[in-house]
């Protein structure tokens, strides 16, 4: 090997990292030159993309007047959030620009409440909307979130399940918010297939068997919390 893994790999590296070796993959890999080279410039491609747009960005933030409609800056909060999300799977530490776009959405949700005056419902739906953002911001911590979050995600829906069972339990537990009740039945229900016929072919994949187990606790425990809230309606 000549070329170096990065020390902060983007989407592409990582997943390319994941099937290395990994009989859980069905085209697990072997790691050499050419796909980690290709695998880096992907996410160099990417990384030189976002920071195009986001200096454009940047420059809509910064040339807002006041009396700007508030469509605008609607819009412009939807690009500062997508820009976050985006951020977040890319290579490099990006967290000078995930900072910057958390301080300039503060600014910009000033500016929404302001707009909003005195109506009480209005900034309720606004303190709403801000603890959804920061409890999606948290889950993107998370890269093995980050990554199954982007739109041109390198993880293909063949590897969802491998690419679960190949995690770590600290990233599971954000990973598997993002699934619904359904979702996570059927993940379970075909994660046990793979694994057994993995193990009638003598490919021993215990730690996958805990991961799993771990899953459908973690299925069971949202389930029940799910049936608790809708048998306790919320007190008006």
């Amino acid at each position: 090997m000549i070329i170096q893994r990065a020390e902060h790999p983007g989407s592409h590296e990582r997943h390319l990292l994941r099937k290395v070796a990994n009989p859980l993959f069905e085209n697990a890999l072997v790691l050499d030159d050419d796909n980690l080279l290709d695998a880096q410039r992907r996410d160099h491609d990417e990384l030189v993309a976002f920071q195009a747009e986001f200096h454009q960005l940047l420059e809509a933030a910064t040339t807002l007047k006041g009396t700007v409609e508030s469509d605008v800056v609607l819009q412009l909060k939807d690009r500062f959030d997508r820009a976050y999300e985006t951020a977040s799977h890319l290579m490099d530490d990006q967290t000078p620009a995930k900072q910057a776009i958390r301080k300039l959405l503060s600014f910009i949700m000033m500016a929404v409440r302001q707009g909003a005056d005195n109506d009480a419902q209005a900034h309720h739906e606004l303190d709403q909307e801000e603890m959804a953002r920061e409890a999606h911001f948290r889950l993107l911590d998370s890269t093995l979130v980050a990554d199954l979050l982007n739109p041109e995600s390198p993880i293909q829906p063949d590897e969802l399940i491998p690419t679960l069972l190949s995690s770590s339990k600290d990233e599971l537990q954000l990973a598997l918010q993002i699934f619904d009740e359904v979702q996570l039945l059927a993940m379970l229900t075909d994660g046990a297939k793979r694994l057994e016929h993995l193990q009638q072919n003598g490919i021993h994949v215990e730690e996958a068997w805990q991961t799993l187990a771990f899953m459908q606790g973690y299925a069971e425990f949202a389930g029940e919390l799910g049936n608790s809230e809708k048998a306790q309606p919320v007190k008006e």
